[in-house]
């Protein structure tokens, strides 16, 4: 893949801790609102927490939980009863926030086929308690709780035909389904590909920190800072839709950023033990995925780290990047602290298995908003970062990020996983869109549906609150996606407005 060969992002769905959206997630990113928060007693009680284990002051009551994850419309995705009950929320959550991702990215689901689905998905945390999961006594409950089924799931039940496969190297996995994704749309297997991946903790339960182990001790993920003493995983799901750049121009859809490159590796034995960190397995993709995307390190604004707030992995992971950006820069000198460096953990936690999709999201919601949200908990750099020498600072405060006159600004996504699967993509701010034409204003149609009237009635609130903060310019849009990009379902309504103002009201 080269710069001359750019996969379009044109559409983003996501539920993390505490954003039950985009636009949401990107709103407590920008404010530094932190989306882990701490359990009460009542809470974890009703959770069946052990009595010993509130009285253990090694116990740490914080999660990162997304809501409605009992949830589900199971006629909507023509699921029985019974088959939404056996089903593995995570399977769940990923078939609905891909349906979203498509809808986002402005189409019909049913008016679309050459789709690929890659995804991750972590343990399951629900088999054990559902009926039916004997070995072989149930085939049905095995098929829909094994990750297998995680991306076939969704090419079925939405009526895509291209490549589907769950994609597992723990968690690198989400942004590895991005690599193949891109793989295959250059390759022409599809006209759209479809990545993410969905984690899903045990809910209302926190953990038992012990020394040495990977957990915070203080339930704060402090990524790149002197206390920082690990992470918390949390739960969340994310998916992406991209297209070939070319496909996305033709066909006018919003490209909200571009992969430029992405490259992936492993390892191998170079490492201490099989889930320990390698400084060289990380340089070596980081530096692989610029030479792909035909950039100089100094053309690099911002690297989404890793970051997982451990003190030994994220000062290898900061020790790798700065070897790889000297390596690049082939024995020329870097300026210092002229890139930034933070990591999307420390608002939201771990995902697991979403953690590269939950980076990904962040770093083309930079480019497209042109600032770099802060990584919380930075209070003093960890001394273990020799930042003075290095071309990275830290991103602690939110700081617009401009776009240059003469070149594009990019962007770094690292993920990395158990075992030793490295991940690292290089993201370029979207091309500037040419000048709508002048519209007059106009009577236009207004037209929403539902599968039913309570989804009728809630979208048409949700449509109200987004035409309300839309501008004269985008009106004309809005409509023509509602008429084209969305599916008709039973339940149908329409308005005659001139402006989104009074198709607000």
């Amino acid at each position: 893949m080269s710069a001359f060969d750019p996969v379009a992002i044109v559409g983003m769905a996501c539920r993390f801790p505490g954003a039950g959206n985009v636009e949401q997630f990107w709103a407590n990113l920008h404010e530094g609102k932190e989306g882990l928060r701490r359990l009460t007693e009542e809470e974890m009680r009703s959770a069946a927490v052990r009595e010993d284990l509130l009285r253990d002051p090694r116990y740490v009551p914080v999660i990162g939980d997304i809501a409605d994850v009992d949830r589900f419309d199971a006629a909507f995705f023509g699921m029985t009863p019974r088959e939404a009950t056996l089903c593995d929320p995570q399977l769940r959550l990923f078939l609905e926030t891909a349906h979203a991702a498509v809808e986002n990215a402005g189409y019909d689901v049913t008016a679309v086929r050459d789709v690929a689905v890659y995804a991750a998905a972590g343990r399951n945390h629900y088999a054990r308690n559902a009926p039916g999961t004997a070995p072989g006594a149930d085939l049905q409950a095995g098929v829909f709780n094994q990750p297998d089924s995680l991306a076939t799931l969704v090419s079925y039940k939405l009526n895509f035909t291209g490549p589907s496969m769950t994609v597992l190297t723990a968690c690198s996995s989400s942004l590895l389904a991005l690599h193949l994704a891109v793989q295959s749309l250059l390759s022409g297997e599809c006209e759209m590909a479809l990545i993410g991946g969905v984690e899903i903790e045990r809910p209302g339960h926190g953990y038992l920190w012990s020394s040495g182990s990977p957990y915070s001790q203080d339930g704060r993920c402090r990524p790149f800072d002197a206390a920082a003493s690990g992470t918390v995983f949390a739960s969340g799901v994310g998916a992406v839709a991209l297209k070939r750049l070319s496909d996305a121009v033709r066909d006018g859809d919003e490209v909200r950023a571009l992969i430029r490159s992405t490259a992936a590796n492993n390892d191998g034995s170079d490492k201490v033990g099989f889930t320990a960190p390698s400084v060289s397995g990380q340089s070596r993709v980081i530096m692989e995925a610029l030479a792909l995307a035909e950039a100089e390190p100094e053309d690099i604004g911002y690297v989404e780290a890793h970051g997982t707030g451990t003190p030994i992995g994220d000062p290898i992971e900061f020790t790798a990047l700065t070897e790889a950006f000297r390596g690049a820069a082939g024995g020329r000198g870097l300026p210092a602290g002229y890139c930034g460096l933070g990591s999307v953990k420390s608002s939201i936690g771990h995902l697991g298995h979403a953690a590269g999709v939950a980076s990904l999201i962040k770093a083309a919601l930079c480019l497209e908003h042109e600032v770099l949200a802060p990584t919380l908990h930075l209070d003093e750099p960890s001394p273990k970062l020799d930042l003075p020498a290095s071309p990275f600072y830290l991103v602690d405060r939110a700081r617009p990020w401009a776009r240059s006159i003469d070149r594009p600004r990019l962007a770094g996504v690292s993920a990395l996983g158990f075992g030793g699967t490295n991940v690292h993509a290089v993201l370029e701010e979207a091309p500037p869109r040419p000048t709508p034409p002048q519209l007059a204003e106009r009577p236009r149609l207004v037209v929403w549906s539902g599968a039913t009237e309570e989804a009728e009635a809630a979208g048409r609130s949700v449509l109200a609150g987004h035409l309300g903060r839309c501008g004269a310019e985008e009106f004309a849009d809005v409509t023509a996606t509602l008429r084209e990009g969305r599916t008709e379902h039973p339940v149908r309504a329409a308005i005659v407005a001139e402006t989104a103002e009074e198709a607000a009201a």
